[in-house]
């Protein structure tokens, strides 16, 4: 499943009075991701205008030249959003969430607060195990309906594309209960899904002392029924001391290229990671990359994996340590910006403090931060011929900023200044 049916048929629309329209076309730029200098042309165009009808964009440039654009005067109808000289650029693309689960992890909140590591706490029995005894007995209603509220609210935010994991099950029927309740919650919300099966995020306890057991209830069991019940594009491993090594992931990334899912990986949050083993998959993403190998980023310049990037966890893991943004963009890797949402380490949802961390804590330039949260995140999906730019012919992801100048967007801190997002042609928020 890589987007949510709509039920609603999109108007005709017409957004005028742009003040800067952030188009994120780049004219010459090839296929692939957006990396090093292209990072920073964001597309930017003055006293603009867009043209949307049936869910596509028809026209984006000078508002003169659209309002004379042909297909505007074979519309029957098109509804008109004065945006007052504000900003508008595409919708983001979250590429990283952990949308399903079933409570916050507070005694794991306490216990950092008291000065213990990630680590010593998901030893304690805390962290990513924590969240499994609730998820299990949690009914898949009842997390596709806070699935959706999640939505709705990165939505508010300026949100249009959520990746969505599974994870916090651990057994072939959890997990499978969190990808039908992503689809659920997908059919209900007019923006786009792309849902991820975590099966392998860490050993339940159950299988503590058999974890190739449980490698095999993974590759053997899970990831065929999410291929054959069409609950899943991507399946997605945690490659991580104390969770699962090198072997393990060719394990999981050769299963899941056999059933036709494509793959991506967390990798180097806490440890370094040996990752040119798993290109042969062509893996669509690995995300953290917190601490990577020198030797690492000569190979992944070469390449259209992308990696993505979330401080978000860094800030409140209350690490000192960000992701080292610089040494990747500089170094020709492209690089991604997503919320890493979850209910341990990322509880944020807002897109926009996101990239607020990435200029001041990874020291990116405001357009490079838009751009990792725009076209390099639909790239991170494989989405691009279709998402995280406007340009003709692309979804109608817009999302239009309270703001004269587009470098507001990251330096306001901790609100949203967005006040209308388009999904697919839809109106979906108008905040006051």
């Amino acid at each position: 499943m890589t987007a949510s049916k709509k039920k609603q048929s999109a108007s005709a629309l017409l957004l005028a009075n742009i003040g800067e329209l952030l188009t994120l076309h780049a004219p010459g730029k090839g296929q692939g991701p957006r990396r090093a200098h292209e990072l920073n042309d964001v597309g930017i165009i003055e006293d603009a205008a867009v043209l949307c009808d049936g869910g596509k964009i028809l026209a984006a440039g000078k508002q003169r030249e659209v309002l004379r654009h042909p297909a505007r005067k074979k519309l029957k109808s098109v509804e008109e959003i004065d945006c007052q000289q504000k900003v508008v650029l595409p919708g983001f693309v979250d590429s990283h969430t952990h949308l399903v689960f079933a409570a916050p992890r507070l005694v794991d909140f306490d216990k950092r607060i008291a000065g213990a590591t990630y680590e010593e706490i998901a030893e304690a029995g805390g962290g990513i195990r924590s969240s499994v005894e609730a998820l299990r007995k949690a009914p898949a209603k009842i997390l596709a309906q806070r699935a959706l509220a999640t939505l709705q609210e990165m939505a508010a935010q300026g949100t249009c594309t959520v990746e969505a994991k599974s994870g916090y099950g651990l057994s072939v029927e959890a997990e499978i209960k969190s990808l039908e309740a992503i689809q659920q919650a997908a059919k209900a919300w007019p923006g786009t899904v792309v849902a991820t099966l975590l099966g392998a995020h860490v050993v339940p306890k159950e299988f503590q002392n058999k974890p190739e057991r449980y490698l095999r209830e993974v590759c053997e069991k899970m990831i065929p029924l999410a291929s054959k019940r069409k609950l899943a594009a991507f399946v997605d491993i945690f490659y991580e001391r104390g969770a699962f090594n090198l072997e393990a992931c060719e394990q999981v990334f050769a299963a899941a290229t056999q059933h036709g899912l494509g793959v991506r990986a967390h990798a180097g949050q806490f440890s370094s990671a040996e990752l040119w083993p798993l290109l042969r998959f062509h893996p669509a993403s690995f995300d953290h990359m917190d601490c990577i190998n020198g030797e690492d980023i000569p190979q992944l310049a070469r390449r259209d994996t992308v990696v993505t990037l979330l401080p978000g966890s860094n800030y409140f893991l209350g690490l000192e340590k960000f992701p080292p943004a610089r040494t990747l963009i500089d170094g020709g890797v492209p690089v991604a910006l997503a919320t890493d949402y979850n209910p341990g380490t990322s509880p944020t949802s807002n897109m926009q403090f996101v990239l607020s961390l990435a200029c001041t804590h990874m020291k990116m330039t405001p357009a490079e931060a838009i751009a990792a949260a725009t076209i390099n995140g639909a790239h991170a999906l494989r989405l691009a011929e279709r998402k995280g730019s406007l340009e003709p012919g692309k979804d109608a992801d817009l999302a239009v900023f309270e703001a004269e100048d587009y470098r507001e967007i990251a330096y306001w801190v901790g609100g949203n200044r967005c006040s209308t997002t388009i999904l697919n042609g839809t109106v979906s928020v108008r905040n006051a």
